[in-house]
């Protein structure tokens, strides 16, 4: 399988349908977040405008499509063989290990040599895990702290089995989404909004896409049958949703929006055939997007080192210049671990840690 996500998941189900477009969706999103942390921590910023108060910073909301696109995808590739018992835990859980470790592991010991400290010691040790989500939400890890999305998503696959009964059938399948969604809600509103790295605020975001992929061939059938209808109708609803932006007061209303604008984009991309969300570039940069993400602050902080301010005095120029530097940077970093250090150094070890 050549094209992987983030998180990494597979694109092809057990009948070999493939959702290509989901490889746009997958690389877009890691783009869109890479600006929005070089703009966040880069040392001289542009003028305030609509494109750095309101765009940008949106797009730290990628994590959220991300929760939707895992949904989808995990059940593309595991839903029918946990359902049917052809798979078993063991190979289940190997294979996420497998995946993700090695990779997630150089950085933190990297980031760890960095800035050594015991404190980052005691947070390697829980990153290394993988199961740093069981940590209440309140738990801040500065080493890769962007990885509080990883163990979000492993959280996530440690409950899949029981997610596979939940979505056992359709009628079932919508009483459990009501149900994930008011808890959320109520979360919110009633327990004091816990915030992304809870699992109650993520879970209708997972059944989003668990729903999906029940009526994925509905979908894809009416998406190929209605091109310019479904695109016409993904850009009036996301136009109306940053139109209408302003007026939604925050907390449920602000969730429940972005919720439904993601859902809604996982169902075009399910049934979309355009360039757009499948080509080359986007089939590529999905396959390291998992790494892109995980490592692009490590190569921002070296881009950093750089003081490209000395060098460019226009603040948009020098935002520019950074985010194309630290894309780059992050795009031949991520190719050069996963390809030639993961997949080709780290195989034989990981074999022998798991007897694969």
């Amino acid at each position: 399988m050549s094209s992987k996500m983030l998180p990494p998941h597979c694109l092809i189900n057990v009948n070999n349908e493939r959702y290509a477009s989901l490889d746009g969706l997958r690389a877009y999103a890691a783009l869109g977040i890479v600006l929005m942390h070089v703009l966040a921590n880069i040392c001289v910023k542009p003028e305030e405008n609509y494109l750095t108060t309101d765009l940008i910073p949106f797009f730290s909301n990628f994590t959220l499509l991300f929760m939707v696109v895992s949904g989808f995808s995990l059940c593309c590739g595991y839903y029918q063989r946990v359902k049917e018992g052809s798979i078993t835990p063991a190979s289940f859980y190997k294979k996420r290990y497998v995946r993700i470790l090695p990779f997630f592991a150089i950085l933190c010991l990297t980031d760890f040599a960095i800035s050594p400290s015991l404190g980052s010691l005691y947070e390697v040790f829980a990153n290394l895990t993988l199961c740093f989500g069981l940590l209440p939400p309140s738990t801040t890890i500065e080493v890769i702290g962007v990885g509080w999305f990883l163990g979000v998503v492993f959280l996530f696959y440690m409950l899949f089995p029981f997610f596979v009964f939940l979505l056992d059938n359709r009628r079932r399948a919508w009483f459990a989404f009501a149900a994930a969604m008011i808890f959320a809600c109520l979360s919110i509103v009633y327990y004091g909004d816990p915030g992304r790295k809870c699992m109650v605020f993520c879970a209708p975001l997972f059944f989003s896409g668990g729903l999906a992929y029940l009526y994925r061939e509905r979908i894809s059938k009416f998406g190929g049958r209605h091109p310019i209808a479904c695109g016409f109708l993904a850009l009036a609803i996301t136009v109306g949703y940053f139109v209408f932006k302003g007026g939604i007061a925050g907390g449920v209303a602000s969730y429940v929006a972005e919720w439904l604008l993601f859902s809604l984009w996982l169902v075009y991309a399910i049934g979309s055939v355009g360039k757009l969300l499948n080509n080359r570039v986007v089939r590529y940069l999905s396959g390291i997007s998992m790494e892109v993400y995980l490592a692009h602050m490590l190569v921002f902080r070296a881009v950093e080192r750089v003081h490209l301010e000395k060098l460019v005095s226009q603040p948009w120029a020098l935002y520019i210049l950074t985010s194309i530097f630290t894309i780059a940077g992050v795009v031949v970093f991520a190719h050069v671990m996963k390809y030639y250090v993961v997949e080709k150094a780290m195989r034989t070890r990981m074999r022998l840690l798991f007897g694969l």
